[in-house]
């Protein structure tokens, strides 16, 4: 079986994995994923962008790359699309239009509950199987949608749960994110937090960033011990600070306590708040928020973050609490989806 599969983003990838162990040997991947899974058409850090002022200076570049990959599909028996709406959901309306027999799958669905909820009916006419990853997602949809919650990817990868909290706060870990923007943003504020705490500072750098891009974007790290693998760091540390995105959701089903951190471009910033309504950011946060009415940890955005206010968070912090809610966020989303993934894939066209 030839799946067409588009999974640009790094998470994306990481979840992409997951499900290739659960798939049988006979199926191919082809299209846009890591070269660790196959024969990508694309080297996936040439896709990197951070909000809508990059997105639309590669506009064309898009667009090219959505031709390509609707060529491809002529050859595919299914389509798997993973996140990325930008650029997913225009290239499955290119797909059904020329190939309108053409099985599409969509794992990681747009957050149009969060914004443009006319998507929903977009996404209702053009996909055929859509894998929530989100316990409350399908109420957004109607009664006869094809969407199923399939449970959360990253509990395919995270098996271990802190359970229990060192007294004595003995390390602390800092990610500022996986896009160099993003970091260059954020570094500066993690190293006055740093200087300010008489305490181990971890700095979690993305495994992809060569030698010269960790000099260019990290500078002097001297202050810093340095580790490359998210999950095990922060199950060994203590407390952390973390760039928005799913590492915020990958701490939180760690069970170690944490504060979200996120400056963004003003404009960036400017258009997403006119179009998002929603009271937080963080994913672990919305999805809490669902069936606790509350917070689930802290978020600073853009001139809150401040070494002040993170150092004050850090301080104050209900760490008991916090773990007690971590464990009740690992029942609510219930399993991995890999599994469950793996079988809509490979289940046999009855047409």
């Amino acid at each position: 079986m030839k799946i067409l599969v588009s999974a640009l983003e790094h998470s994306a990838n990481i979840h992409l994995k997951s499900l290739k162990k659960e798939l049988s040997d006979s199926v191919e991947f082809i299209g846009i994923f890591d070269r660790e899974l196959g024969e990508s058409i694309i080297d996936l850090r040439s896709l990197a962008i951070m909000g809508f002022v990059d997105a639309i200076k590669k506009l064309r570049f898009f667009l090219k790359l959505n031709n390509q990959m609707v060529k491809l599909a002529k050859d595919a028996d299914k389509v798997l699309l993973i996140d990325s709406s930008g650029f997913n959901l225009p290239l499955a309306k290119k797909i059904k239009k020329k190939y309108p027999d053409k099985e599409i799958i969509y794992y990681i669905l747009p957050q149009a509950w969060a914004w443009k909820k006319k998507r929903i009916q977009v996404l209702e006419k053009t996909i055929d199987r859509l894998a929530s990853i989100l316990p409350f997602e399908k109420g957004y949809y109607s009664k006869n949608a094809p969407i199923e919650y399939v449970g959360h990817p990253l509990l395919d990868q995270i098996k271990e749960f802190k359970g229990s909290l060192n007294d004595e706060k003995k390390s602390i870990v800092f990610m500022p994110g996986s896009r160099k923007a993003e970091i260059k943003k954020l570094l500066p504020v993690f190293k006055n937090v740093q200087k300010k705490l008489d305490i181990e500072a971890i700095i979690i750098i993305p495994k992809h960033f060569s030698e010269e891009e960790i000099k260019e974007v990290y500078g002097s790290l001297s202050d810093f011990k340095i580790a490359y693998d998210a999950h095990k760091t922060l199950f060994e540390a203590d407390f952390a600070f973390i760039c928005s995105g799913t590492a915020t959701l990958e701490a939180s089903l760690i069970g170690i306590p944490f504060v979200l951190t996120y400056i963004a471009k003003p404009l960036d910033y400017f258009i997403a708040s006119r179009l998002v309504k929603l009271e937080y950011i963080g994913l672990a946060n919305i999805m809490f928020s669902k069936f606790k009415n509350r917070a689930l940890h802290p978020e600073f955005i853009q001139e809150e973050v401040t070494a002040e206010n993170l150092i004050k968070a850090y301080q104050e912090y209900d760490r008991s609490r916090f773990l007690s809610d971590s464990k009740a966020l690992r029942e609510y989303l219930v399993h991995g989806s890999s599994k469950k993934v793996a079988a809509i894939i490979e289940e046999k066209d009855e047409n």
